[in-house]
């Protein structure tokens, strides 16, 4: 059974950038895509991107987020990063990173395991 440490997030200003780490405290997760989620207050968890499990290279993003976040793996260390940019006050959030089997899903339902979450405020 997998288990991720999320670390990173905090307080930014609008424009401003973050970086998020997902590392997995114990096991492999070579045969698992690892998808990064958020969830506002009052609202569900919304899919934000996804590298997939058989090449780094391969990855997704909501719309709203193209161009300003850039997800990234490290095998060495086992972990996945959400490099954010351009932070607007709509992209405050928990976020949680997740591992599905094998392809990329963008339904929280068909994931796996899941990180803490870590908060992400963004705000002047």
């Amino acid at each position: 059974q997998l288990q991720f440490v999320q670390s990173g997030g905090g307080l930014v200003q609008p424009g401003g950038s973050l970086r998020l780490s997902c590392a997995a405290s114990n096991g492999f997760t070579l045969n698992y895509s690892i998808g990064w989620f958020r969830q506002a207050p009052g609202k569900g968890r919304e899919w934000v991107a996804c590298i997939q499990y058989h090449s780094d290279s391969v990855t997704d993003y909501e719309d709203s987020v193209k161009g300003r976040f850039t997800i990234s793996r490290d095998r060495e260390r086992n972990a996945v990063y959400l490099e954010m940019n351009s932070l607007k006050p709509e992209d405050t959030a928990v976020y949680y990173c997740g591992a599905v089997l094998a392809m990329c899903s963008k339904s929280h339902e068909t994931y796996n395991y899941w990180g803490q979450g870590t908060q992400v405020t963004v705000s002047s």
